[in-house]
């Protein structure tokens, strides 16, 4: 069994037993619970009442935070020709096509945190799949990764736009915002965001949608929160 370090244990003395806090309570006790050396990332995570095996009940998407994630994204763009030109021009990071590709096949390269592709694009970008999936990285319209608004797109990742997609145990996890937020800021982009996650339920998806949820600083012990 993993040892905790002694600023985790003095933060988890801090939790009731078995008490759900609201987000404004847990946001509160979070800004109570030891620091560490560096500005915290602060994280939900959402479980819900998916048959995460089941491909009609994954639950994927993007969302663009009322205050952002406080972290600057990078951002790669596959184009060409004038959406080329209008992705630089918005502020990506890195701008190519066939090329791009390569030095991501070829040579394992991963230094962006979003890949965006103009539809044009996916004809090479399509072969990336099994090296940018796994990754979370591969472009998709239903994320809005894959799309033809590519300038528009990247000033939305730059400002704060993040993409989720439920893990293998029916998990949500995303990013929502520093520990050095202003609270009223953390708590808007915290039930900003699970509100977003209700509105994206499956069909297919029985009983409960949301069955929980935990609040917690990337070393930090998870505060259960009170989610209908």
């Amino acid at each position: 069994m993993r040892k905790r370090s002694k600023r985790y244990e003095k933060a988890a003395a801090l939790l009731e037993k078995d008490k759900r806090y609201t987000v404004a309570e847990a946001i509160e006790l979070l800004a109570r619970m030891p620091k560490p050396k560096f500005d915290e990332s602060v994280v939900l995570c959402v479980r819900l009442g998916i048959d995460a095996k089941k491909s009609d009940q994954i639950v994927r998407g993007a969302y663009s935070l009322p205050n952002g994630i406080g972290k600057s994204v990078r951002v790669a763009v596959f184009a060409e020709g004038e959406q080329a030109e209008a992705a630089q021009a918005a502020g990506a990071d890195f701008v190519g096509s066939q090329e791009l590709a390569d030095k991501i096949a070829k040579e394992g390269w991963m230094d962006f945190d979003v890949a965006i592709a103009h539809p044009s694009m996916m004809r090479v970008v399509g072969k990336l799949g099994k090296v940018l999936g796994p990754q979370g990285k591969m472009p998709t319209p239903k994320a809005g990764t894959v799309t033809e608004a590519v300038a528009q797109a990247v000033r939305e990742f730059k400002a704060g736009k993040i993409e989720f997609r439920n893990d293998a145990g029916g998990n949500l996890h995303a990013m929502v915002g520093k520990r050095s937020f202003e609270p009223q800021k953390l708590q808007e982009n915290v039930e900003a965001f699970i509100e977003h996650v209700r509105t994206t339920r499956p069909v297919t998806a029985k009983g409960n949608f949301i069955l929980g949820a935990t609040l917690s600083g990337a070393m930090s012990p998870g505060i259960a929160l009170a989610v209908a």
